[in-house]
């Protein structure tokens, strides 16, 4: 990803310093800094949503709209993103967008935040800070949607591979609950083995490879995106015994994982479904962050985004993706104020 040259515009990978010799950043009396502080920064989609915040903040700083922003990545821990909050709060910026990496440890830093004036918004992987405005997905439900959608076309029955995501975080646990919620209503769809796949194609491959040698014949994968779903494929198509026989693996909305989806379809008609959040949220929540700062107040402080669909019907409409990329759509600040500013209702 291209880093900014603009001298506080800083993207910061995996730390929260600032950068050297620039000043601390200050809000004109008409124009906000935003902050983004991103808990992780190790998979395809966690960049993606970072490029989309930082499109978005390049286009209202260009239009005038903003004095300035701030990018801060860090390495999945809550250590790491409390110095972040913390030196973000010293800068008094307006805004801070924070993809947080606990639903209730940084929740102390971030009342910090809001207590000296500072509009938190919460995003894809929230906090429950009650001042901070939060930008969700519905990640139990859509995950239930697919594994029911898997539990059918299995009759029912079969072996069953677990992949989480990011430990410790909120989305990994919404998702799993949502999952075992529909396993727990089909007792001969059976789990035999849970890993951790970090929501990461290599960290994924390579823990679903390390376990497949001891485990009875694998009928289903359920995931969690991110890219992990290539990363799993990759895993069985290199296993001998599953050559002719996959199983059928939850798709993530990786492009990787829907080019190959595309080839096996030709090959052999298989089918799965692939619901995945979508990274295009980073957009999405600085433009919420602007509004909110100007002085737009949501009809709901607890908003939801939509989610990607891929399914048989539409596969072929993605066969032109990069590769790389997962699928999503750019939310402009028209669309927020449409969708969630005007759109949401209580």
């Amino acid at each position: 990803m291209k880093k900014s040259v603009l001298p506080i515009c800083a993207l910061l990978t995996g730390t929260s310093a600032a950068l050297p010799g620039a000043a601390p950043a200050q809000a004109a009396s008409d124009k906000p800094v935003i902050a983004l502080s991103n808990a992780y920064y190790g998979n395809t989609w966690r960049h993606q949503m970072v490029e989309a915040f930082d499109a978005a903040a390049k286009q209202a700083k260009a239009e005038g709209k903003i004095a300035d922003y701030i990018v801060l990545n860090g390495d999945g821990s809550v250590n790491q993103q409390m110095s972040q909050m913390a030196d973000l709060i010293l800068k008094h910026v307006d805004a801070i967008a924070i993809d947080a990496a606990s639903e209730t440890a940084l929740n102390g830093v971030v009342q910090k935040a809001c207590h000296a004036g500072i509009k938190v918004i919460a995003f894809d992987s929230i906090l429950s800070a009650p001042c901070a405005h939060t930008l969700n997905f519905d990640f139990f439900n859509y995950q239930a949607e697919a594994t029911e959608w898997i539990a059918n076309k299995l009759h029912d029955k079969g072996n069953v591979v677990v992949v989480r995501g990011v430990k410790g975080s909120a989305p990994d646990h919404d998702m799993y609950e949502g999952q075992m919620s529909v396993l727990k209503k089909h007792p001969e769809m059976k789990v035999v083995a849970t890993v951790y796949g970090m929501a990461t194609t290599s960290v994924a491959q390579s823990a679903v490879a390390n376990v497949l040698p001891s485990l009875p014949h694998v009928d289903a994968v359920l995931d969690q995106g991110g890219g992990d779903d290539f990363g799993i494929a990759q895993a069985f198509t290199q296993s001998g015994g599953y050559a002719t026989n996959l199983p059928i693996i939850e798709g993530g909305g990786s492009s990787n994982f829907i080019h190959w989806w595309i080839d096996e379809h030709k090959k052999n008609g298989y089918a799965t479904i692939s619901l995945n959040t979508t990274p295009g949220i980073g957009g999405a929540a600085f433009w919420l962050s602007y509004e909110i700062v100007k002085g737009v107040k949501p009809p709901k402080k607890d908003m939801i985004m939509p989610v990607a669909r891929v399914s048989e019907q539409n596969l072929m409409d993605f066969a032109n993706l990069a590769p790389g990329l997962i699928v999503s759509p750019s939310y402009s600040e028209e669309w927020v104020v449409a969708n969630l500013i005007k759109g949401e209702k209580e």
